[in-house]
């Protein structure tokens, strides 16, 4: 009879275990807004997936990251991802890659997040100063300068960026715990969402004139429709 109880008692405490440690999991995208009708539905958390007898290698693999890109821009960098959607064989798998290139004398990889992601980096070529501020209240700002070989991690979801400060060009390559880590860059967010956000609100929350305001959204091509 003890053993009956005892037996009873360790399978509650399974369940319960499982229960407590039971959660959502996490979505691949900004948002799911709930549906009634399936027939305007789309899938979420991932993409549909082929017959496992019909993947090819091509379905797992993409050539030309050893190609240098084009950071004649504002901000002197480029970030070639390759999440799902060039890869199809990472659906599901957690992952993504990302190779970035910097201008020399100041290519930035400017102040943004991945909502959905860790980034581990590492760097091929160049000297850059990296960095990244925690959360409130303490808004801790943690950096280092970082030479080839150096590998530099930021914690998810945190607001973080990457500076070249050589005077050739930088070259890292970055790994990414989701299929699709999401990038929101901080200014473009703020000053160019679409359509703008009230001056009003910007002026206050950064202690701005509102004609500063309205020349940042008016740089960073924000609508006002």
């Amino acid at each position: 009879m003890r053993s009956v109880h005892f037996l009873l008692v360790f399978v509650l405490l399974t369940l319960a275990s499982s229960i407590a440690s039971a959660s959502d999991p996490s979505p691949l995208q900004d948002f799911c807004v709930a549906i009634n009708d399936p027939k305007a539905a789309v899938f979420v958390n991932g993409k549909f997936c082929k017959d496992p007898k019909l993947a090819t290698a091509n379905d797992f693999s993409f050539s030309g990251l050893n190609i240098p890109r084009d950071t004649g821009n504002r901000v002197g960098s480029n970030v070639t991802l390759l999440n799902v959607d060039q890869i199809p064989g990472l659906n599901t798998l957690g992952i993504s890659l990302a190779r970035i290139d910097y201008a020399p004398n100041g290519g930035l990889n400017p102040p943004h997040t991945h909502p959905r992601a860790t980034e581990i980096l590492v760097v091929v070529e160049g000297t850059l100063y990296v960095g990244f501020v925690t959360s409130n209240p303490e808004n801790r700002f943690i950096s280092k300068v970082l030479y080839p070989g150096d590998v530099f991690v930021f914690p998810f979801g945190l607001i973080h960026f990457q500076l070249n400060i050589a005077k050739t060009p930088a070259v890292v390559f970055a790994g990414l715990s989701s299929q699709n880590p999401g990038t929101i860059t901080i200014a473009n967010a703020v000053f160019g969402s679409d359509p703008l956000i009230n001056p009003d609100v910007l002026a206050k929350a950064f202690h701005l004139d509102i004609k500063i305001v309205n020349y940042l959204q008016k740089l960073f091509g924000g609508n006002s429709e």
